[in-house]
């Protein structure tokens, strides 16, 4: 069965799908990583001390909350474009009222390129 899109799922699907990313310690360290400057995969990687493949997975599964975009590329040395990665939301709030959880992200204050 193929996963929903974030436009298929409801508002507290979405909320809750972006906690449960959150709790995630090595989703935190990506996203961290990204809020001041874009950064590709590899220096990501390098930076937190997590396997590429893991950091591959964590951007995939951030791309899909809207939680980053791609900033911009740059070209290897082999030619090949490369993505680079920043992060949108430079600060979240999470409150619990009445047994729900409420979110409020808040922009990236930091200037982009795109």
């Amino acid at each position: 069965m193929e996963k929903p899109t974030i436009i298929q799922l409801s508002e507290y699907d979405v909320t809750q799908k972006i906690i449960e990313a959150l709790t995630n310690v090595c989703t935190r360290a990506v996203l961290f990583s990204i809020i001041h400057d874009p950064k590709d995969a590899t220096q990501i990687a390098h930076e937190v001390h997590i396997s590429l493949s893991s950091v591959y997975k964590t951007l995939s599964t951030l791309e899909d909350l809207a939680l980053i975009n791609v900033n911009n590329y740059r070209i290897s040395e082999e030619g090949k474009k490369i993505k680079l990665y920043k992060s949108k939301i430079g600060q979240v709030v999470i409150t619990i009222k009445d047994t729900e959880p409420i979110l409020r992200l808040y922009a990236n204050p930091g200037k982009s390129n795109k």
